[in-house]
């Protein structure tokens, strides 16, 4: 008895420092309007709560795909911050119960740069705030590469409720009969998706001035791996925070504003290779980030990485006062052409960074007036161009005008520029506007072979005796007009330098870094080596707090092992029974999305006391997939009546507050129905083939009865691991916490876990009676 008294009381003091260990803080930071931060793995943690507090909030939690784990250390993002102040919180959960918490320091969060013509009339496009924080009601969905084709949602207007995958839920809105803010967000590197169109997700409303859409990545590694985005017949929509990477669609740009769009933002975004297209000019993909037939458009602090085509602007619109466009902030980052390359257009181009530009930067032509402002231009080869002029066509060899072999980017008639405070070094030519300093030979007129009219002051407009020498273009003065012009603080090129240097792009630069040499400053081939990198990147991500499985893990559906294929009939014991109390929305066996609460009351069931609910709500959706025919049970607040969708049939929720329905091997959803219903538990019992009975995590019968029989020791475990069973194994897997497989092996009734780290495991065991899981401790 005194020895096991003994044993009882190391096994609790055991218990005590695991619990008592609190997360240790490795970095945080503040981003704009948004904040990080990474912490190592704490022993027993089954998963992490995470909190912030400042600017009048006071411990919100944060939901939880915004955690994911890196294998060494886990990060979490706070996204649509005000700036100011804030502290983040990150607490351990054990046992369904919360442990010791560590606070970061004080966090401060940046307002971003909203200015452009994006924002004229008023407009904010995204699904966000002026002030960062998210619009009224509105809708928020995640993304991962195991959720990309089985998120789903109820869109009002839509042809099929609920749209399933992230195309499908776009299509939803392409009506704009949906007005409901919504806010896709990405996490991790995500490849091709089973529908898209012509290899692209295209974001529509149908031009509806109420619908708002932003689609953003989280924290510093979101890619859009091998896809394209396009946009059309939209409005009011943001795009941010992404890497875009490998891109093959039938379009072939990585963002392209395609038609019939007003109001869209495109910032923080990171641009690289897409596929080789078949055209000479190709060879880094087609366009990177393109705008045709649009207008109130800002594209700002995006990072260019040698791409070749950077920014085509216009096609075949005409000439017309009501094309706006706005391009600050970013970064050429040894990119070729097109900074852009502007038809039609009325484009204010100021403090962007031309870093190494092989090419040429700003081109000019067709009707295109362009203001060109604090610009920092280094090792730039012709930084300013008007088609069929100036530098254009000028031959260095023969010190003459060659308009057949000569023109640089275009042989379309002449645009008009105005040029202030821009920055120059490195370049080979730039002739201003009746400069007659050393460049020119004789014969040459400064008055028409220019590339640029420069001007002393900000405001001063270009005289109507200016014109391209084809086309005789005259500049329309737009950013001289008060009726058209936006309100805005332009940096000095230097200032402008640094500070695209710094923000330019993902969340401090993006998981993916380059430095290129002085020898890209003048090559516009295909970096290789670049090229490979990016062919081969691969997510350093594991696993998504609420996601099921980490990125990289298998999606062959021939692999019996693989957690993602719905014929697998295993799933993990224990977390088909889900108490909301005690997890939130964090579970391995249902996708839930919605917002929980815990105002609604409190229920009893089964003996628990159940404090927290999931709200059942528009937004709300719960999935989940079986191999097998099973019991699902639903726990709600009998006080709240209403009903309920499951697979979309409706129930009743009455005062007993308990739905109970037996369901087919496959898919299934659980959405909201009418009235205000609270969900606080729920089960899902599977159908054991041999015994006839269930099997609702440890609680089935034959679970049980094999579980009586199978002993797994020592646990904690330091190297192997053996599991004593009467029943024949016939394979063992190891799998974290978010269900992905680490390891597997065929018979034995050992397993080596000694190259694990420290942690808390689950050891699935097949056997001829069934499947068993247990939870072990690795030390």
């Amino acid at each position: 008895m005194m020895k096991k008294l003994q044993f009882l009381f190391v096994m609790m003091a055991m218990c005590s420092l695991v619990v008592a260990q609190a997360p240790q803080i490795s970095q945080a930071g503040g981003w704009f309007e948004s904040a990080w931060v990474k912490w190592a793995p704490v022993d027993g943690a089954e998963s992490y709560h995470v909190y912030y507090s400042g600017e009048g909030i006071a411990d919100r939690k944060i939901d939880d795909m915004l955690i994911r784990s890196y294998g060494t250390y886990f990060r979490a993002d706070v996204l649509g911050l005000k700036a100011g102040s804030y502290t983040l919180k990150v607490v351990p959960v054990m046992g369904g119960v919360e442990g010791v918490a560590t606070v970061t320091d004080a966090i401060t969060v940046m307002a971003h740069d909203r200015a452009g013509f994006a924002f004229s009339n008023g407009r904010v496009p995204g699904a966000y705030n002026a002030d960062g924080t998210p619009k009224a009601n509105a809708v928020v969905i995640y993304i991962t590469q195991n959720t990309k084709n089985t998120v789903s949602m109820d869109v009002t207007g839509a042809t099929t409720n609920p749209c399933v995958g992230l195309q499908t839920i776009l299509d939803g809105y392409k009506k704009g009969k949906d007005t409901r803010p919504l806010i896709v967000r990405l996490v991790g590197q995500i490849t091709d998706l089973s529908y898209m169109l012509g290899g692209d997700i295209v974001i529509e409303n149908n031009n509806n001035a109420s619908s708002y859409i932003t689609l953003e990545g989280v924290g510093d590694d979101a890619v859009a791996d091998g896809w394209g985005i396009r946009v059309k017949n939209a409005c009011n929509i943001e795009i941010r925070n992404l890497a875009t990477m490998n891109c093959n669609s039938d379009e072939g740009d990585n963002i392209g504003l395609q038609q019939n769009n007003e109001y869209v933002w495109v910032h923080h975004c990171d641009f690289f290779y897409g596929d080789a297209g078949g055209d000479a000019d190709q060879a880094k993909g087609d366009g990177a980030l393109d705008c045709k037939k649009s207008t109130r458009v800002t594209f700002s602090y995006n990072h260019f990485y040698d791409t070749g085509k950077s920014n085509l602007l216009g096609l075949s619109e005409g000439a017309s006062d009501d094309l706006l466009i706005t391009y600050h902030h970013n970064w050429y980052d040894h990119s070729d052409s097109r900074h852009p390359r502007v038809r039609f257009y009325s484009a204010h181009v100021y403090n962007n960074y031309y870093d190494g530009i092989a090419k040429y930067g700003v081109g000019a032509c067709l009707g295109s007036s362009v203001f060109v402002e604090g610009n920092y231009f280094r090792n730039c080869k012709y930084p300013i161009l008007t088609s069929m002029q100036g530098s254009d066509v000028f031959n260095t060899s023969t010190s003459a005008n060659d308009y057949k072999n000569m023109p640089t980017f275009s042989s379309e008639d002449g645009g008009s520029i105005k040029a202030f405070n821009n920055y120059m070094t490195g370049q080979a030519r730039f002739v201003a506007y009746g400069d007659d300093n050393y460049y020119y030979p004789s014969g040459v007129n400064s008055t028409t072979d220019f590339d640029a009219f420069v001007v002393d002051a900000r405001d001063a407009s270009v005289p109507a005796t200016v014109k391209s020498a084809y086309g005789a273009n005259v500049y329309n003065n737009f950013d001289t007009n008060a009726s058209i012009m936006y309100a805005y603080t332009a940096d000095s090129p230097e200032e402008a330098k640094n500070k695209v240097m710094a923000y330019a792009g993902r969340v401090n630069g993006g998981d993916f870094k380059w430095t290129f040499t002085e020898a890209d400053d003048v090559s516009y081939a295909v970096n290789t080596a670049l090229k490979a990198a990016l062919t081969g990147y691969q997510t350093s991500l594991v696993a998504v707090q609420g996601d099921g499985q980490g990125n990289g893990g298998s999606t062959d559906p021939s692999d019996p092992t693989d957690p993602t294929d719905p014929t697998d009939p295993t799933p993990v014991a224990g977390d088909m029974v889900h108490n909301f109390t005690l997890s939130g929305k964090t579970s391995t066996f249902y996708t839930i999305t919605g917002s929980t609460s815990d105002s609604k009351g409190t229920v009893n069931y089964g003996g628990l006391v159940l404090t927290q609910c999931l709200k059942m709500e528009s937004a709300t959706n719960i999935s989940f997939t079986t191999g097998k025919e099973g019991t699902l049970t639903l726990v709600f607040n009998g006080a709240n009546t209403g009903t309920i969708k499951i697979d979309g049939t409706v129930y009743d929720v009455t005062s007993t507050g308990i739905i109970t329905q037996t369901l087919a091997a496959g898919s299934h959803t659980i959405l909201k129905g009418s009235g205000s219903t609270f969900l606080y538990y729920m089960s899902m019992a599977i159908a054991d083939d041999e015994n006839g009975g269930t099997e609702p995590g440890n609680s089935s019968s034959m679970a049980e009865n094999t579980a009586a029989q199978m002993v797994c020791f020592p646990n904690p475990v330091a190297d192997v691991l053996t599991l004593d069973t009467r029943a024949s194994i016939e394979r063992i897997e190891v799998r974290n916490l978010a269900g992905m497989v680490l390891m597997q092996q065929g018979s034995g009734n050992t397993i080596d876990m000694s190259h694990l780290g420290r942690g808390i495991y689950l050891v699935v065991v097949h056997t001829d009676r069934g499947v068993v899981t247990h939870k072990v401790s690795k030390r």
